[in-house]
Order: C-alpha cells, then sequence, then structure tokens
C-alpha cells in the first residue's frame, strides 16, 4: 500500500504530544523494534508541556497535538501514532485524519483484553490515574483492565534517572492485587524501563509503544 505523499510504502508518524524531544527518541526507538518491517518518523509537539501530567497537562497539549496531526494526515501518513498513554486528543484527532490514530493506552488496552486474567496499569504520576481508568472504561475494557495505580514517579524522571524509576515501578507492582497477570507501563516514556522490569517483575510487561506500533503495522501492512 503507497501511502500519498511518501517515497516509503508504509510511513507511520509518532507524535509525542509534549515537548521533550528525549521522550519522542526513545518511542520512536522502541517502536522501530517492535515492528521493523514499517517505517516511523517522530514528530515532538514544541508547543505542548514538557510533560503530560494530568487532565490540566493533556488540555493545554491538544491544541498543537492536532495541529501536527493534520499536518501528518494531509501528507498523507498511513497511520498516526499518540504517544501519549492517556490518549491525549485521540477522539479529536481521529475525527481529522485521513487515516488510523492510534493511542497508545487504547492499544495497550486491547492487546491486554485477548491476555488470559486481569491485567494492571502502573503509571507515574496521582493525576493521571482518573483520565486512565476513565478511558479504560469508555473503551469498554473494565474488566480486562480493572487496576489502575501510580508509582509516584514524575514524567521525565523516566529519562534523567530510569534505574530509580524502574524500581519505583517495581516496587507499585507489589501492591497489585494477586490474581493479576500482566502490566501495563502507564506511560511513552515507560519504554526506557519495560527492559528492567521484565527482569524484575515475575509478570507479564507491556508497553504502550510496543502496541501501538504492531498495531500499526497490523492496519498498514
Amino acid at each position: 500500500m503507497l501511502a500519498r505523499g511518501w517515497s516509503d510504502p508504509v510511513t507511520v508518524i509518532l507524535i509525542n504530544p509534549n515537548s521533550t524531544q528525549s521522550m519522542t527518541q526513545s518511542a520512536l526507538t522502541a517502536a522501530r523494534a517492535a515492528a521493523p518491517e514499517v517505517t516511523f518518523e517522530g514528530w515532538t509537539s514544541t508547543l505542548g508541556p514538557r510533560a503530560i501530567e494530568g487532565p490540566e497537562d493533556g488540555a493545554k497539549a491538544v491544541p498543537p497535538l492536532l495541529e501536527l496531526v493534520q499536518k501528518a494526515s494531509d501528507q498523507g501518513a498511513c497511520a498516526i501514532i499518540i504517544a501519549c498513554f492517556d490518549d491525549t486528543g485521540l477522539r479529536q484527532a481521529q475525527l481529522l485524519a485521513d487515516c488510523p490514530v492510534i493511542g497508545i493506552g487504547q492499544a495497550s488496552f486491547v492487546v491486554a483484553s485477548l491476555l488470559p486474567g486481569p491485567t494492571a496499569v502502573i503509571t507515574t504520576v496521582h493525576a493521571a490515574v482518573p483520565v486512565i481508568r476513565a478511558n479504560i472504561q469508555q473503551l469498554g475494557f473494565g474488566a480486562a483492565v480493572p487496576t489502575v495505580i501510580a508509582a509516584d514517579v514524575p514524567v521525565l524522571k523516566l529519562e534523567s534517572a530510569p534505574r530509580a524509576a524502574a524500581q519505583a515501578f517495581a516496587s507499585a507492582a507489589q501492591n497489585l492485587p494477586a490474581q493479576t497477570g500482566a502490566v501495563i507501563l502507564g506511560c511513552a516514556g515507560a519504554v526506557t524501563i519495560a527492559d528492567d522490569l521484565r527482569r524484575m517483575l515475575d509478570l507479564r510487561v507491556l508497553d504502550g509503544v510496543t502496541a501501538a506500533a504492531r498495531l500499526a503495522h497490523a492496519l498498514t501492512a
């Protein structure tokens, strides 16, 4: 399938709604590793907040994000990934674009719904918990993903101090219900600690960027 305006057969634009370039690069690296058959480009919303830690940051991020979504769609992207676990602006973006728009939270919930047993989300800060719970319920994944907790880790710490962040996430996992079979890392920046947590936890560990990249591959193959 040839995308309009691109020389590569499949081009997926990964948009980071915050303005931290290093998070864009981390997510882009993870997406490329997850779906090497796909050509990914990473765009940073330079007018967005440095990090999205709750609904106020999310609201600030939406207008510049939607401008980038429109640009990607106009240039012929085969799919767009919004690399924020809160699925910031997702519904508005899906209405704007002429291609699939995938939220990394949404993608991880889809994957979790296919697994046996309940899955839990461990996110960064407590302000994100109500947003994520609302998204899960709205999308109809409440039975598959019944638990959302915070590791009390600032988003940018995932980039600046990944070892400490991984330990905080691992400690939070000790508070999950006993029947939990898998954990979703509830932040795009958590790709920096995903491999560490796979070694530290006796649970399946999912991250939204990987889930979204593989779903984008399925949708554009």
